[in-house]
């Protein structure tokens, strides 16, 4: 059998040394473990008094135990110490890295960034691995959204489906709530025809997809980006969705807001594209940010609007951007009412089957569309303006892309540009970035290439060829190495 040949071995003669710290034979294999710890503490120069600390800690109410397992520890660093010259290189130092920072997940910190956009209707069936964002909703809004009377200023419902929590999101944001749904890749599958509803009516809500290997059941503890694709034209006909992608913690809390506000301003659907790597594993963060902005409600008509107004067209281009007028539910005025209807209908929502009015209502969805461009998160961009190469990521890839662009210039000299993705419909530092570069490796958690597909029906027809895939695709979180092995092969290197 071959070792590896950057192993070194330590002999310790454990049952020897724990002889005499533990007389009594039944407990002796219970504490020798302990003598490890006492040569690695050494060994790896970890001060004894953080040893002595976690183990008082472990054992708070036991002290018989933990001045037995110290004398465990203690008799192993002895032993080290006088025997053992060291031969490895590695030791541990004291760093003051965390100082200041947070550990929270993905999952707890979207609730918490929902609470403060003013969420107020929560809709929910549990699914691996989204449950865990409206239970941790539940803890705060109990303990934050509850008025001086007692009352909850909250509704949180347990559905007994997708489609009907789906539903509900859409109820409560046509009467005017901040209404939001969580999911994964088999509930969004589910709400594809109420997502068309939500698109075509134009009403806003917030839709968490935290996304997991499929398809079908799939691996539903293991993660993935392989909902991209068919999110972006969920429900059938022509439909386009707002997607926001968080690569961490902090972006979790802040594009919970930012979704609301992308939401209301563009009365439709926003898709908040996370995955079980971030959702439901623990992230050390900067602490966030308290919201200052007010919150935006979008083009809503009041009563005083209206009496100026006379009356409005639900589903006219006042402004030229594609964004119609609302009104919301209990608005005193008679002519506030607007019917939201899921078929055919003219800029005033009446039913029509005129070709003139579907296409002149479906170019303005359309235009609305392109108006999100200038407002979704723009991307992020590292770059020295010389590389030939470009680097194209989003959301839990970052990760690896970040260590992956350090090895490919230190083991064979390929400096890289890199853009991270935070939005879809891409911004125009997008387009540029792929003009800029020969080539532009597109980094993704799926087998085929779904944000890739995404870009070449969005750049210049010229610009497609100068694209390139890198899929991973066994569920667990991106590794840098694996990055680098595959470019420096597409590189001929």
């Amino acid at each position: 059998m071959r070792l590896f040949s950057d192993l070194i071995f330590y002999s310790v003669p454990y049952d020897k040394l724990v002889a005499p710290v533990c007389p009594e034979a039944k407990l002796r294999k219970l504490v020798r473990n302990m003598i490890y710890v006492g040569v690695v503490a050494k060994l790896l120069e970890i001060d004894m008094g953080e040893v002595e600390k976690a183990i008082r800690k472990q054992f708070s109410k036991k002290v018989k135990a933990a001045n037995l397992n110290l004398a465990a520890v203690q008799a192993g660093y002895d032993y080290a110490t006088a025997t053992l010259p060291k031969r490895d290189p590695y030791f541990i130092q004291r760093m003051d890295k965390t100082k200041d920072k947070i550990i929270i997940d993905g999952n707890s910190a979207a609730a918490l960034g929902c609470m403060f956009a003013g969420v107020t209707v929560v809709s929910w069936y549990p699914i691996t691995p989204s449950s865990s964002l409206p239970e941790a909703a539940i803890e705060y809004m109990k303990r934050f959204r509850v008025g001086p009377d007692g009352k909850a200023t909250f509704a949180i419902v347990q559905a007994e489906d997708e489609l009907a929590a789906i539903g509900m999101v859409i109820g409560a944001g046509w009467a005017g709530a901040r209404a939001m749904t969580a999911t994964a890749g088999p509930g969004i599958s589910l709400m594809a025809e109420f997502s068309g509803l939500a698109y075509y009516t134009e009403v806003p809500g917030v839709i968490w997809d935290i996304q997991r290997v499929g398809p079908s059941t799939g691996l539903p503890t293991r993660t993935s980006q392989g909902d991209i694709l068919s999110t972006a034209f969920l429900s059938h006909g022509d439909t386009k969705h707002i997607l926001l992608i968080p690569c961490s913690a902090e972006e979790c809390f802040s594009m919970a807001q930012d979704a609301f506000e992308l939401a209301e301003q563009f009365q439709t659907l926003v898709f908040v594209m996370s995955d079980l790597d971030l959702g439901m594993n623990n992230w050390m963060a900067d602490p966030f940010k308290y919201p200052e902005k007010p919150i935006k409600r979008g083009k809503v008509l009041g009563k005083e609007d209206l009496d100026r107004l006379g009356g409005f067209a639900r589903y006219k281009d006042v402004d030229g951007d594609g964004i119609p007028y609302r009104t919301l539910p209990g608005t005193d005025h008679p002519g506030a009412a607007w019917f939201a209807r899921g078929s055919g209908h003219n800029e005033k929502g009446q039913y029509s089957e005129r070709p003139d009015d579907y296409e002149r209502n479906m170019e303005r969805i359309n235009r609305k569309f392109e108006t999100s461009r200038s407002f979704v998160p723009r991307p992020e961009i590292v770059a020295n303006g010389k590389s030939k190469v470009g680097i194209i990521a989003y959301g839990t890839s970052h990760w690896a892309i970040v260590e992956s662009r350090d090895q490919l210039r230190k083991e064979c000299n390929i400096e890289t540009d890199y853009l991270r993705l935070r939005a879809y419909p891409f911004t125009r530092e997008v387009h540029d970035f792929v003009k800029q570069h020969d080539r532009v490796y597109v980094v993704e958690q799926n087998r085929d290439a779904q944000m890739l597909s995404l870009l070449k029906l969005d750049v210049e027809a010229s610009l497609i060829t100068r694209l390139r895939s890198i899929a991973h695709i066994h569920g667990l979180p991106m590794d840098a190495r694996s990055v680098t092995d595959e470019l420096m092969t597409m590189e001929g290197k």
